[in-house]
């Protein structure tokens, strides 16, 4: 009975992870036109300031495949999505 109980517990946790994780991974992502004398670490921080900028310039070059730092102006970036 108890195993029994454990299981509906972990079952109702996986749909509920499954659910949000549905929610947050629904729509296009989030984007930013890069401007003039923008840097990733400009638009990171302008999109998420509380977050770390570090991790936030990772994400977003991961998001659009960037080789490196350099980005130009007129260019769109992906964004990842909030927490």
């Amino acid at each position: 009975m108890v195993a029994l109980i454990a299981l509906a517990w972990v079952a109702v946790g996986l749909l509920a992870a499954t659910a949000s994780h549905a929610e947050r991974d629904a729509g296009p992502l989030p984007t930013a036109v890069v401007q003039k004398h923008d840097t990733l670490w400009d638009i990171a921080a302008r999109y998420r300031p509380s977050d770390d900028p570090f991790a936030m310039v990772e994400e977003i070059r991961a998001l659009n495949d960037l080789p490196g730092y350099t980005i130009h102006p007129g260019q769109e970036l992906r964004l990842p999505r909030g927490r």
